[in-house]
């Protein structure tokens, strides 16, 4: 018996249209599942998240990023559903689930594997600890005043970084605020740890690529402004001037269900290189 569970973005779906779709699909494709909803808890129904086979992600890349967070010490797979906006992480679109569940139903697809960061902040004594899929960026807050970062890599000195903020990511995390930032895109299963500045002094500054065994050190040695850690774009705290941030590669990777027709280039192409926007006013 298959263990599905569903975690769905309820701002997608606020009546509940969509997960009561998916449910009737699943269940007349691949009979012999059970099927779990999630809404933001590790268990339900006297059932632990940590004993589903797979967990379906409705919603767009950020609730896949999300989703990513909340199991990272579980590593089970995530089949990710687009119901979102770019949907790049997705594996399939929402009109594609029919064959998609026929293709899991005969076990035609493969497990992608993405490293994952995990992040400890020493805040004056106060000791917090994130895990990261995408990216931890550390930047200014709304005056427009540079910082100084001084970032070490094993505990020798890389530079004193003058800037307005720098961003710390994994290959994941290349093709999205690393991207703006002038970094490269990195191929989503290597095991690298990019660190990219944001609008530094010295036009010599440019991303520099590290072994994924590498520990990344961060210090604020001056600033006259809030400073603040963000993780994925979705967590954040507030920083201060004894701040010390280390950065490393987490102990469990994030895995993705692809179907075995899946193409990271065509992905990155259609969504990412050669992106089409449709502006307000384009058919008027």
């Amino acid at each position: 018996m298959l263990e599905i569970g569903i975690s769905i973005n309820k701002y997608k779906d606020p009546e509940g249209k969509i997960l009561f779709a998916l449910c009737e699909r699943i269940s007349a494709i691949i009979t012999d599942c059970n099927i779990h909803i999630f809404e933001g808890e590790i268990s339900t129904d006297n059932f632990h998240i940590s004993k589903l086979d797979l967990l379906i992600s409705v919603g767009g890349d950020g609730t896949i990023i999300g989703i990513a967070r909340k199991l990272s010490k579980y590593e089970i797979p995530i089949f990710p559903i687009n119901y979102g906006n770019l949907g790049f992480l997705a594996s399939v679109e929402k009109d594609d689930i029919d064959y998609a569940f026929n293709r899991i139903k005969e076990k035609d697809y493969s497990i992608e594997e993405r490293i994952m960061l995990s992040c400890k902040v020493d805040n004056q004594n106060e000791i917090k600890e994130y895990v990261s899929l995408n990216d931890i960026v550390i930047s200014k807050g709304a005056l427009s005043r540079m910082s100084k970062y001084e970032i070490r890599v094993n505990d020798n000195l890389y530079t004193t970084l003058n800037a307005d903020g720098v961003i710390i990511s994994t290959p994941t995390g290349s093709t999205a605020y690393a991207l703006s930032a002038g970094g490269p895109i990195i191929y989503p299963t290597l095991s690298l740890i990019e660190v990219t500045p944001i609008c530094p002094h010295s036009p010599d500054m440019r991303t520099m690529l590290l072994d994924s065994q590498s520990k990344v050190t961060i210090k604020l040695s001056d600033y006259k402004e809030d400073i603040f850690l963000t993780i994925d774009g979705q967590e954040s705290c507030k920083l201060n001037k004894d701040s010390f941030i280390e950065i490393q590669l987490f102990k469990n990777k994030c895995k993705l269900i692809r179907l075995n027709n899946y193409n990271y280039f065509k992905v990155l192409r259609d969504k990412i290189i050669c992106r089409k926007i449709e502006c307000e006013g384009d058919n008027l």
